[in-house]
């Protein structure tokens, strides 16, 4: 079999709608989150929606300010921000994900690495291509109300008090100085394109990557067989339940928005950051520490009851304990997050084959794969999900602003705690899929082709069926229930094979029924096996199924004696010639039989004569002439 080409032309194309449909998306995200954050009012939508996009995959935008006053220097805003849009991140990571593999799908039963390279490749590359242009584009003013972020008039008065040169001075001079630092503050803001770059670089492969191994229906190259059973189960386990609770933390805000004083700002804030909210929590929900330190005004946008926690500015360790004693109900987030954790082991158990293996092995083997697929997960959740944001408004080297957040999680800590809490919940959810019968119902085609001795929920294995395109057909071959120790004999199964004790079932050596019911061997004279006048040693049904009827018509019909003439002639006979025969042959022309004999008892066999027509009636006499 020859090798198959890359289609460059299918290749291309793909990836154009992928990379295109993906940054659309997250671009729509962004304005809309921003527009209804109402911060259009302060600068230009585009460069911010531009700027929110590139720090989404990965970017760095670099904040940048001035304030001045009769031309004095020496002022600057200095601003570092450290977190990641992931509501605009995940929605570009589903569409992205979404249109590559169902390119993936239609390129045929299976793909080669060659081919699967070359998709890959060409979507980075213009992907690369397009996040370029954003960071160009993501560069901006954006204008600083002074009336909202300087202090109160007295609180300034000190503070310019406090200049050397200016503290003497009052009146005017002063309130000028008030005035113009209140008016004339702006921070410029520009995205990073190197770091941008890398960032998207690492972003764009590793969705791929996630998909591919999460996607259960998407061909693989050959020889990759093993990702289908082993991997593929626990991931799309784990990324299913991931995203359902965000979808959970969006339809928080909308009840929040649909209750709440300022709905506008709330969906905006859930629209940009809902995963950062139930990213941080699943690692925290399972006892993940986090260390965390805040301080000035962005302590507010801090969720109760973390922001008392972290009151006061000095850096506190933060875990379901630390939280609980200040509002009793983060209790019940350990509870959430495990009932999701065992949600997602009971999946990886029904999408797991069961194979040849005994029901511990089994177990065995669906907590070894979630246990290190959750392993490597809340590291990762725990990375994207940390905030550090700072931010200082100085004015001749006094701070008049002063503002910063600062959260991150324990890595090694969430490597470990990932292995056990993914271990046990898979164990869990294997020993309950058991028990209600569902393991191994959702496997997929791929996952169950080529194996030897893998059987399914009711004893069936399937043998792959060569394709044209698309996902291989799967035929499934029955085996006898006592082949699979996970099967239990069910009238749910139509193909199982009956017990031997079943009253319908057909002894061992009884030979088979042909189309109407009648044995294929017989007995007696024209007898089925097991009718009326034969041997009853071979007779399964009741006696009454052996009676003629319409599917079994009685062998014997009509006296022996009686011809028939439609009857083909019996051996030893010897059939007239066409016209050397007599006059009851009947192909020679005779002279006609005569009448029948009455019946006994003085009857005819025969209607009897009609009777004569009636006589014609008169003739009409002529009509007189007038």
């Amino acid at each position: 079999m020859s090798a198959r080409t890359t289609p460059w032309t299918s290749v291309l194309l793909a990836a154009v709608a992928s990379v295109s449909w993906a940054f659309l998306a997250m671009a729509g995200t962004a304005a809309l989150a921003l527009h209804l954050l109402g911060a259009d009012t302060a600068g230009s939508l585009g460069p911010m929606t531009a700027a929110v996009v590139a720090m989404a995959v990965g970017g760095k935008a670099r904040p940048g300010g001035d304030v001045g006053a009769f031309g004095l220097s020496g002022s600057q805003t200095q601003a570092g921000i450290g977190i990641a849009p992931l509501g605009v991140a995940l929605v570009g990571a589903l569409l992205l994900s979404w249109v590559f593999l169902r390119s993936l799908r239609r390129a045929g039963a299976e793909v080669s690495v060659r081919e699967l390279l070359a998709r890959v490749v060409s979507t980075a590359v213009l992907f690369l291509a397009v996040l370029g242009g954003l960071a160009w584009a993501g560069q901006d003013t954006v204008a600083i109300d002074g009336s909202a972020l300087s202090p109160s008039k007295g609180t300034t008065d000190d503070l310019l008090g406090k200049l050397p040169g200016v503290g003497k001075i009052s009146g005017g001079l002063a309130d000028g100085l008030q005035g113009l630092i209140q008016t004339k503050a702006s921070i410029t803001f520009e995205v990073a394109t190197g770091r941008t770059l890398m960032g998207g670089l690492l972003w764009v492969l590793g969705v791929l990557l996630i998909a591919l191994l999460a996607s259960r229906r998407t061909p693989l190259p050959a020889g990759w067989e093993g990702v289908h059973r082993t991997v593929r189960p626990a991931v799309s386990a784990l990324v299913a339940v991931l995203v359902v609770a965000v979808l959970a933390g969006d339809a928080a805000a909308c009840y929040a928005a649909l209750t709440g004083d300022e709905p506008g700002r709330i969906m905006g804030g859930a629209l940009i950051g809902a995963p950062n909210g139930v990213w941080l929590a699943v690692p925290l929900g399972l006892f993940v520490p986090w260390k965390g330190q805040a301080s000035g005004p962005l302590t507010a946008f801090l969720p109760d009851p973390v922001d008392k926690l972290l009151a006061g500015g000095a850096g506190k360790t933060i875990t379901p304990g630390a939280l609980a004693d200040l509002d009793g109900r983060v209790w019940l987030l350990p509870v959430a997050i495990a009932l999701m954790m065992l949600v997602a082991g009971a999946l990886t158990a029904t999408r797991t084959p069961l194979g040849d293996s005994t029901k511990t092995g089994f177990v065995g083997r669906c907590a070894l794969r979630l246990g290190i697929v959750t392993a490597l997960a809340l590291p990762l959740l725990t990375q994207l999900s940390k905030v550090k944001v700072n931010a200082n408004l100085s004015v001749f080297g006094l701070d008049a602003v002063g503002a910063g957040i600062d959260l991150h999680g324990s890595l090694p800590l969430g490597l470990l705690l990932g292995a056990l809490w993914g271990a046990g919940a898979a164990a869990l959810g294997a020993l309950l899929a058991l028990a209600f019968g569902s393991a191994g119902r959702q496997v997929a085609p791929l996952a169950l082709a080529g194996m030897s001795g893998a059987a399914g929920p009711d004893g069936q294995v399937p043998a792959a069926v060569p394709a044209t395109g698309g996902v291989p057909v799967v035929a499934t071959a029955v085996l006898p229930v006592a082949d699979n120790p996970y099967a239990e004999p069910s009238v749910d199964n139509p193909y199982a094979e009956p017990p031997a004790d079943h009253p319908y079932a057909e002894p061992p050596g009884a030979a088979p029924a042909g189309p109407y019911g009648e044995a294929a061997a017989e007995t007696g004279k024209g007898t089925p096996a097991g009718a009326p006048g034969g041997d009853d040693a071979g007779r399964t049904y009741p006696a009454i199924a052996y009676e003629p009827g319409p599917y079994l018509p009685s062998p014997v019909y009509r006296p022996e004696d009686e011809s028939n003439p439609y009857a083909e002639p019996r051996s030893g006979e010897e059939q007239a010639a066409p016209g050397a025969g007599g006059a009851d042959s009947p192909t020679v022309v005779g002279p006609p039989p005569g009448p029948r004999r009455p019946a006994p008892g003085g009857s005819e066999d025969k209607w009897p004569e009609p009777p004569p027509p009636p006589p014609p009636a008169a003739p009409r006499p002529p009509r007189r002439p007038r």
